[in-house]
């Protein structure tokens, strides 16, 4: 193939890949478990974290949440 052709396809390359990646970033969203939650709940957010400002890792009792669609378990 001819240099040119070369140089073609790298730049189609490294245009779709800023393209997906400028996507990804517009497309993903921080997780939106919030305060909210504890609000829905009457639980605080230590009742599901770990840390008892929330985030991070979760209890048993935030794992089965989760497990059941962010409703509380019965």
């Amino acid at each position: 193939m001819k240099t040119q052709a070369w140089f073609g396809i790298a730049c189609g390359t490294a245009a779709a890949a800023v393209v997906v990646g400028a996507i990804s970033l517009a497309v993903s969203r921080p997780a939106a478990a919030t305060q909210q939650y504890a609000t829905a709940t009457g639980k605080s957010c230590g009742d599901c974290h770990t840390n008892p400002q929330g985030g991070g890792a979760l209890t048993a009792f935030g794992e089965k949440f989760k497990a059941n669609g962010n409703k509380l378990p019965k």
